[in-house]
């Protein structure tokens, strides 16, 4: 897709951009970056996700980078024929919130579990999002601000783990390409001071009571944890010699919210978490990383053993796949 449709689709009309609910960083990197590069080219447009910004580090995220994001709740007066690009999320997905605006675009990393004809679409096999959205000002020739190159190098970094992990020949080439014009003191900046000290109870209860059964570590968090942190703590669990593949889950005020992990060329952890929560949630994300949620109405479909019921989901849709591949 040529960067510049974008630009043409979306003139005369009022833009939003539209995040993953509870966004990370590679989330509000990617619609940042996005924002400024169709404002180069005269498009203003407003900065939307749905649920909260509840970590320390993504607070500090849009300070750092003066991003100005606004919650569903904020925004009241979309109308239904204003535009919204999605980026970093999907159409009907299960961590997107219907807005009252014309999804009209996406720009996405992720695979593609529920088509969408929209006007604009943009989704590749890479590591990051952001990494997308940098190639935008590469190819075009737009100019980059150091603070808006140095937000897309961090959120390149965050999403493959300073490269380790799902990581494309995009996200190398652009995170090389952000490297003369980024200021790495504002990304440096990123990496200090970002654990909350309610973390630590997370991470004890996870510790806790983590359970592996052939080579699949599971740790569930009773208490409400933001999202971000339960990845984070399912990056942790799966970087123990014995775990091939993380699944972590956590109370949260809607139902328990998923992240599971996976070594590479393991098995794909989008599909895997999409088919094991099927009768009970939805689930999806890339082949190393993904998410789910079951809803709170939803829960007591696991029956009197909720965790015996996640485990069995979970090892029998692995078998499965490991035995249709």
């Amino acid at each position: 897709m040529d960067p510049l449709d974008l630009v043409n689709i979306l003139q005369d009309h009022r833009v939003y951009i539209q995040t993953h609910n509870f966004p990370d960083p590679d989330a509000i990197s990617s619609a940042f970056g996005l924002q400024q590069f169709l404002g180069f080219h005269g498009i203003p447009s407003t900065l939307c996700y749905d649920g909260r910004i509840d970590r320390v580090s993504v607070k500090k995220m849009l300070d750092t980078f003066g991003i100005a994001m606004y919650s569903k709740g904020e925004i009241t007066d979309m109308q239904r024929d204003d535009f919204i690009v999605l980026v970093d999320s999907q159409k009907m997905n299960g961590n997107i919130t219907n807005m009252a605006g014309k999804v009209v675009a996406c720009i996405d990393h992720h695979p593609i579990f529920y088509p969408y004809a929209y006007q604009y679409q943009d989704i590749q096999a890479v590591g990051s999002c952001a990494c997308i959205i940098a190639s935008y000002f590469q190819r075009t020739g737009t100019p980059l601000t150091s603070n808006c190159a140095a937000a897309l190098a961090y959120g390149i970094k965050m999403d493959t783990a300073d490269l380790t992990r799902g990581t494309a020949a995009l996200d190398m080439e652009m995170l090389s390409h952000l490297f003369h014009s980024a200021d790495w003191g504002l990304v440096a900046e990123m990496y200090s001071n970002t654990m909350e000290f309610d973390d630590l109870r997370a991470y004890g209860a996870a510790i806790q009571n983590i359970q592996i059964f052939q080579g699949t570590g599971f740790a569930y968090i009773p208490f409400h944890s933001a999202q971000a942190l339960v990845a984070i703590i399912s990056d942790f669990i799966l970087s123990l010699d014995v775990v091939d593949m993380a699944v972590v889950y956590a109370r949260h005020m809607e139902g328990l919210r998923f992240s599971v992990r996976c070594k590479q060329g393991h098995i794909h952890a989008g599909l895997l978490i999409a088919k094991a929560l099927a009768p009970y949630g939805s689930g999806g994300g890339h082949p190393c990383m993904a998410g789910g949620m079951i809803q709170q109405d939803k829960i007591p479909l696991l029956g009197e053993n909720m965790h015996a019921s996640i485990h069995h989901a979970f090892l029998h849709t692995i078998l499965e796949m490991q035995e249709d591949s």
